[in-house]
């Protein structure tokens, strides 16, 4: 038996809050977590949501059944079936997304990614694919990937604001991975502040303005 794969044409989905335009300083692209849908996951930003704000929240291109055929419809970024080309998908999603918004806004706008648990790999497996311009990237309840080869390009993220954002009572952030992640950000010099708020593992709508207004300075 063979195995084959074909590209084609398939939509995509995405929510937004703000409209795009020459009056947006600041663009949010959020990618959400596995299980998830955008309409749902951007529903905190709507704290941070402001006249000069584009917040963008693609959703994965892989949608199932929560639990079992009766369950809510859900989605996700990518499993180990197919995985590359999997990533390839999401990461081709991404990038006609950013350039199609990014030319809709101000010249000098500010550009925040933003993943949060599965979207974190997410965002950074894009961004060591494509290399978009950006300023600040918030990795929230989630951790980089690990077979990625960070060294070579340092010079890339030396100069943007990195954070890792996580709740102090996170189910899925236990201190033997929390302190494994340390040790992977400190091998390949990247520059990660850390962020912790009292909560689990949700985009908690404080702590997100307090990053909003941190990323905005």
């Amino acid at each position: 038996m063979l195995t084959h794969t074909l590209t084609v044409p398939r939509t995509a989905r995405y929510c937004s809050l703000g409209q795009p335009g020459p009056g947006i300083q600041y663009l949010w692209i959020a990618c959400h977590g596995y299980g998830q849908l955008a309409r749902n996951f951007i529903q905190p930003f709507e704290a941070i949501s402001a006249a000069d704000t584009l917040i963008l929240a693609p959703e994965g291109l892989s949608r199932f059944y929560w639990t079992g055929f009766s369950g809510d419809p859900v989605a996700s970024w990518m499993t180990r079936e197919g995985r590359e080309e999997e990533i390839n998908d999401y990461c081709n999603f991404l990038s006609i997304l950013y350039n199609q918004h990014v030319a809709l806004c101000a010249p000098d706008v500010r550009i925040i990614l933003m993943g949060f648990s599965q979207g974190c790999a997410t965002q950074m497996r894009w961004a060591m694919r494509a290399f978009p311009r950006f300023h600040q990237l918030i990795l929230w309840a989630g951790s980089i990937p690990e077979d990625l080869h960070y060294l070579p390009h340092a010079g890339y993220f030396a100069d943007k604001g990195l954070h890792l954002v996580y709740g102090t009572q996170d189910p899925f952030l236990n201190q033997d991975r929390i302190d494994e992640q340390r040790r992977l950000i400190r091998a390949n010099k990247l520059a990660f502040q850390e962020h912790t708020f009292e909560g689990r593992h949700v985009v908690e709508e404080g702590k997100l303005r307090e990053m909003a207004d941190l990323v905005s300075a």
